[in-house]
């Protein structure tokens, strides 16, 4: 298993599949070469707490990793750390990881299926969803004024 550490490799995971969990939210993306090492990312924002808080969620997410059997070769995994990581029991993480990489990994998921939506189900673009939005009446323009 190898580490990400380059924003590229971050961003990149962002665009693949996504799990949300309740301690934090497994991003996955299967690498153009397919083949290779597990490569791990982690990340925690100073929204969760100080620099002391940030760290214990990162240690407890990389021992998570470490005994997860999960993960698939030729993919890269970004783990983004929650608040709720700080309290939560550790097999109930371990569970959770379980549970979102086998999730990301269920051939029968598309991608939309494993990105949470707001604003219910789509099954068209939103060009093409439902009626056309109302336009409010057209103002008549006015003409600059010379003064």
């Amino acid at each position: 298993m190898e580490r990400l550490t380059r924003r590229v490799d971050f961003r990149a995971a962002a665009s693949g599949l996504r799990a949300p969990g309740s301690a934090f939210v497994v991003q996955a993306r299967r690498r153009a070469e397919g083949g290779g090492p597990v490569r791990v990312g982690f990340t925690v924002s100073r929204q969760v707490g100080n620099a002391v808080e940030r760290n214990r969620v990162r240690r407890r997410l990389r021992e998570v990793v470490r005994l997860s059997a999960g993960m698939h070769g030729g993919h890269d995994y970004v783990l983004i750390g929650r608040r709720a990581a700080l309290a939560a029991p550790f097999g109930e993480m371990k569970r959770e990881l379980d549970a979102a990489l086998r999730r990301i990994h269920d051939p029968e998921r598309t991608e939309r299926e494993a990105r949470p939506t707001t604003g219910g189900d789509r099954r068209q673009s939103l060009h093409q969803a439902g009626s056309p939005r109302p336009q409010p009446p057209a103002t008549p323009r006015r003409k600059p004024r010379n003064t």
